[in-house]
């Protein structure tokens, strides 16, 4: 008696089925026969794997014939594997960039950092302002530097960039601030401020690129971007230097602070109504005070939410971490901007000191460095970790969804990775050192930015001309 033929699944049980594997099972699959490899194929599965790896996924490939979903997951998944285990060559490719003549005063990526992996080509550009009096563009990837403006008329002292437009805002030592094309160095628009420039941050406001700058005798000045057109001008912080100004990740909120004295506070204010030329008069109904604020930082996805740092009394050496949601409450005749505390703890800190470095993470995640220490807390202060990897004083912080790294002057970047502890709390891994070079010709990292496929700092060199390092991690990928 014959036996019945097996049973031959459909392809599309065969994709249901396949949802239940993971990448490196689904590429197996894909070996068995021509059935199981047409179904293991399917852009379906693959777009399925990257949502629930990565929140945002940017694909510039739209063909049909190609899976681009696929080659996006194992691009950008190989590329963090690369991140977290950093072995020298195999994993990265360091690449040192001369060219400046005196100290870097500004770091900041040119590019995109959400790249687009299904290519499998990702470039990473980032430029540099300098007291030598130009600004620098350079490719990583390449090697090289792209371009260079003309020597100014003074040392510049800040830079912004605005990757989306391809821009990027220097300003002077006499408060000169001009906008550059990022493609070529090209100057697009010059305003003369005559004043100390401190801070700048930009925002987008009912579809108007906005500059705002934090002076040296606490105003702030809101200009449009590219043709950088006067809009406001105010007094915020008295006569003394906004320390810090950032702006909430809905562009709504603007918090501008300065570490000169305890007695004046930090303020909240309405992006909105940096935009309606407010008169000084008005502030104090159109901003909120924050009391013996010094630093603070917003949490990239919680909107409205800022983390403030207080010195809890004049002599102690404790700080209070004060977290809180700024909202705008609507009353019948006018609005108030008030917050609500969502988050308080108390830490003490190796001396009393404004140098502390302050990151955020997520909704509730707190990152401080000071000194050689680097801590993790919850915002209701409940303590994730602590690393002392460094040998030297942590000069800078740099915080994206997949890792964090720290710059010291130790003349080394370590590298940390996000992790879920046990309990579902978040923590951090530490991974690996990437060493900046030698202490004869430098003394320290100054300052670090990572994007997905690349990390860069920027050195202080002995002899005043600083130096970039750029560690570009490979993409290297069989299909």
């Amino acid at each position: 008696m014959e036996s019945a033929p097996a049973p031959v699944l459909t392809r599309d049980s065969l994709i249901h089925i396949f949802t239940r594997l993971g990448a490196d099972d689904l590429r197996r699959a894909s070996l068995v026969n021509q059935a199981w490899n047409d179904a293991a194929e399917t852009p379906w599965l693959w777009r399925r794997l990257c949502l629930e790896r990565w929140i945002f996924c940017n694909l510039s490939n739209t063909d049909r014939e190609i899976n681009s979903w696929k080659r996006y997951y194992l691009h950008r998944s190989k590329t963090e594997q690369h991140m977290a285990s950093g072995r020298s060559t195999s994993d990265y490719t360091c690449t040192t960039f001369r060219g400046h003549s005196d100290s870097i005063t500004g770091l900041q990526y040119l590019s995109n950092p959400d790249h687009q992996f299904d290519t499998g080509i990702c470039k990473s550009l980032v430029c540099t302002a300098s007291r030598d009096r130009t600004l620098r563009a350079w490719s990583i990837q390449e090697g090289k530097q792209l371009w260079s403006t003309p020597v100014q008329e003074e040392p510049l002292v800040k830079l912004i960039t605005v990757p989306q437009e391809d821009l990027a805002i220097t300003a002077d030592s006499k408060g000169t601030i001009k906008v550059w094309n990022g493609r070529t160095g090209d100057e697009l628009a010059v305003s003369a401020t005559a004043l100390t420039v401190c801070n700048l941050v930009t925002y987008n406001m009912n579809n108007q690129l906005c500059l705002t700058v934090g002076s040296g005798r606490g105003a702030l000045i809101t200009l449009t971007i590219p043709n950088l057109s006067q809009v406001s001008h105010l007094s915020v912080i008295d006569a003394y230097k906004v320390d810090f100004l950032l702006v909430s990740p809905n562009h709504r909120w603007i918090i501008a602070g300065t570490k000169e004295s305890y007695d004046i506070p930090a303020k909240v204010l309405g992006t909105e109504h940096l935009m309606n030329s407010v008169d000084d008069d008005r502030l104090t109904t159109d901003s909120l005070p924050l009391n013996s604020c010094f630093t603070a930082c917003w949490l990239p996805k919680r909107s409205s939410r800022v983390v403030t740092l207080i010195h809890s009394d004049v002599t102690s050496s404790e700080i209070s971490i004060v977290t809180l949601d700024i909202a705008l409450q609507k009353a019948k005749h006018k609005s108030e901007i008030q917050a609500k505390q969502v988050g308080y703890f108390t830490c003490k800190v190796a001396a009393r000191s404004n140098n502390i470095l302050l990151e955020g993470h997520g909704t509730n995640t707190i990152i401080l460095a000071q000194g050689i220490e680097l801590k993790l807390f919850s915002i209701e202060g409940m303590h994730l970790a602590s690393f002392s990897d460094h040998e030297e004083t942590i000069s800078g912080i740099s915080v994206d969804p997949f890792r964090v790294v720290t710059a010291s002057m130790d003349l080394s970047l370590r590298v940390y990775t996000w992790k879920r502890q046990p309990n579902k709390c978040l923590g951090l891994e530490s991974n690996y050192h990437l060493l900046g070079g030698s202490h004869l010709r430098s003394r320290g990292f100054i300052s670090v930015l990572c994007d997905y496929v690349s990390i860069v700092g920027a050195v202080l060199a002995k002899d005043g001309k600083d130096v970039l390092k750029a560690f570009y991690f490979n993409l290297n990928i069989n299909f």
